[in-house]
């Protein structure tokens, strides 16, 4: 049995810690796909790079409010486009294995992995073991129990990245962060699509972000909100989504887009003493340590967080702590941000209103629109774009940050860097010179409508 200094299974967030290559320790890398992991291959990026060009064709398409002549309505070739982005990421993730086949410390094993014990890992037929193992295997899409669904070719993130027709209509089931991206794309770029959402819009979201987030994507998208499918059949061209209200919808394709659930059901963790919670996600404590000695769990499928930049920031906290600079040091997450690629777009990072009245904090609240400052009214002419700042009346300190509207993805990072900083009321909108008449001047309108 070949036994290395560690083992990483998972190809995407995992890879933060090749590093410790660098310090002379051979390692195992295993991963069942390509690697990059869901955020160069089925995710954040080829998401990005079609969104972008969706959003770009929005702008082009209200050429007529800024006196603009153009010869016709523009078009994208969905197909082209999606050919084009999946090359792209597919040659991306080939350079990490061409990289890692010339570290002599790397040992790459493409295939699935399985726990045969605490610390012995099986792959393609092979058991290796390991010093240290990183387990690091993300989630895939949870697919409902709605009777006939599992017998149709629906589609979920994966398949919507790298389709192979452009579906005329759609319907989505779902109203998250996936469900409005890549719903958003498809409705972009002349796919009729229906957002089927049984809750609410982005339901982590700040209240007033909710509120408002669903007025403007309503007024730009076909919405059912409220219902819930309950039978779903496929007659060889066509769905048909029966709802629990009697209605029948029909369409081409349909995205499920219901939420995630972590890749834990296979990895052979029944012969190990790994401990999962009640969500089955892998129970880590405050050194990402899991319930087996030398076994560390991070990224999404410990059910924290579920970012790519949460789990880099986790991959950089294990790097230190176990090899640059060893030490009993708990990891401490900043302020996490976020950010919806969608139009409109949203970003967010600390503290929520609702957070804010469950813990019984004394706070104000500054609430700008994009409309009261010159770039977002006059210039982007932006009716519903806002930002709405969380101030703790006490300490006069900056807790939250929520933005909806055109760069709100580029804006939160001021808001990021206030946060990190302890920033006061005073910082943001007294000793700080905002550039006249860019965006951010929307902040600083939001941070003089602070009443304390």
């Amino acid at each position: 049995m070949k036994h290395y200094h560690a083992i990483i299974i998972g190809g995407g967030g995992g890879l933060k810690l090749r590093p410790l290559t660098d310090f002379g320790h051979k390692i195992a890398i295993i991963e069942k796909e390509d690697l990059g992991g869901t955020c160069l291959n089925r995710g954040c990026i080829p998401s990005k790079m079609l969104i972008h060009p969706a959003d770009l064709l929005k702008e082009l398409n209200e050429y007529k409010k800024y006196h603009i002549t153009l010869p016709g309505e523009a078009s994208i070739d969905v197909m082209a486009l999606t050919k084009e982005v999946t090359a792209r990421v597919s040659e991306n993730a080939k350079k990490i294995a061409a990289a890692y086949e010339k570290n002599e410390n790397i040992d790459f094993y493409s295939g699935h992995a399985r726990f045969s014990s605490d610390k012995v890992v099986e792959v393609n037929g092979e058991k290796i073991s390991a010093d240290r193992i990183f387990i690091a295997t993300g989630t895939r899409p949870y697919i409902p129990n709605i009777p006939g669904l599992k017998n149709t070719p629906f589609w979920t993130s994966r398949e919507a990245l790298r389709p192979e027709f452009v579906p005329k209509s759609m319907i989505v089931l779902g109203g998250g962060y996936i469900g409005v991206e890549l719903g958003h794309f498809y409705d972009a770029t002349g796919t009729e699509v229906i957002f089927l959402v049984r809750g609410q819009f982005l339901k982590n979201e700040d209240e007033t972000m909710i509120e408002r987030f669903t007025t403007a994507f309503s007024e730009e998208h076909h919405v059912m909100q409220g219902v819930s499918p309950k039978e779903v059949t496929y007659d060889g061209n066509e769905f048909t989504v029966k709802l629990t209200d009697g209605q029948e919808l029909r369409s081409e394709a349909l995205l499920v887009a219901t939420g995630i659930q972590p890749n834990t059901d296979d990895l052979g963790l029944e012969n190990t003493s790994i401990e999962l919670t009640n969500k089955k996600f892998i129970q880590a404590d405050g050194h990402m340590r899991t319930s087996v000695e030398g076994v560390y769990a991070l990224g999404d499928v410990t059910g924290r967080y579920f970012f790519r930049h949460s789990v880099n920031f986790e991959g950089e906290y294990l790097m230190r702590t176990l090899y640059q600079n060893p030490s009993n040091e708990q990891i401490s997450y900043p302020a996490m941000p976020h950010a919806v690629f969608t139009n409109p777009q949203v970003a967010g990072v600390g503290e929520t209103e609702q957070s804010l009245k469950d813990s019984g904090l004394d706070y104000a609240v500054g609430l700008n629109d994009y409309m009261d400052s010159a770039m977002g009214g006059d210039v982007l002419q932006n009716k519903h774009g806002f930002v709405k700042l969380l101030f703790d009346r006490g300490t006069r300190k900056l807790l939250g940050a929520h933005i909806m509207g055109p760069e709100a993805s580029s804006l939160i990072h001021i808001c990021i860097a206030f946060i990190n900083m302890g920033a006061t009321l005073e910082d943001m909108r007294r000793d700080i010179i905002y550039i006249h008449p860019a965006l951010p001047e929307v902040l600083r309108n939001a941070a003089r409508k602070v009443d304390l």
